[in-house]
């Protein structure tokens, strides 16, 4: 829990973030809910179909490579024992709506939110975890998108989109970023990354 310190501290935090930014109407497209969390820490709408769910590397690298095509069709519901939450299919994209209670909320809040996207104005970020292998980091910096951005849990100096995130050297790939980190309590392992600046480069 935080202390009331602790909870001013982060207000203040997220405040300079919120001042700091010129770009005030991004479309984050990320693989899971680290695009929420930066659209809700910067107070911003959800200008993206992509919130409050995952998807594994490889499925999110095929979406954003045809993206326009995925949008247009339609998600399936698939039933998977092995999560507690809805799951869907979008042609062959597997995408898991960790934080939805109901299959209908999620396709129409997808639905909503992809009416949203700002074409001139997309980020596109991803994650060296979900399954992800050396040959996805490869595919990821072959995206055509100007401001792309995959989290490594180690230094990969041969792709430019790539930036490391410490303290998960001893994994398969990052963990959970949006965890406080013990260190320093009110900054995210996110927080390591400044996407301020990175959505600022549009503007």
């Amino acid at each position: 829990m935080f202390s009331l310190i602790k909870r001013i501290e982060w207000r203040l935090y997220k405040e300079i973030k919120r001042r700091r930014l010129r770009n005030s109407n991004p479309t984050i497209i990320a693989s899971n809910c680290n695009g929420g969390i930066i659209y809700h820490d910067l107070g911003l709408k959800f200008n993206s179909p992509t919130i409050n769910l995952s998807m594994d590397t490889d499925d999110f690298i095929r979406l954003v490579s045809n993206l326009k095509y995925y949008l247009e069709q339609e998600i399936y519901e698939i039933k998977d024992k092995n999560y507690d939450f809805p799951c869907g299919m979008l042609e062959d994209i597997k995408i898991r709506f960790n934080h939805y209670k109901t299959f209908e909320e999620a396709t129409n809040k997808w639905n909503e939110r992809k009416k949203r996207i700002n074409w001139d104005n997309i980020f596109i970020m991803a994650i060296d975890g979900d399954n992800a292998t050396y040959d996805s980091l490869k595919n990821f910096e072959e995206l055509p998108y100007q401001n792309k951005v995959i989290f490594t849990h180690k230094k990969y100096p041969e792709f430019k989109s790539s930036y490391y995130i410490s303290g998960f050297e001893d994994k398969d790939g990052v963990g959970v970023l949006i965890y406080f980190k013990k260190k320093f309590f009110i900054r995210r392992y996110l927080d390591e990354f400044d996407y301020v600046s990175f959505f600022n480069q549009n503007k």
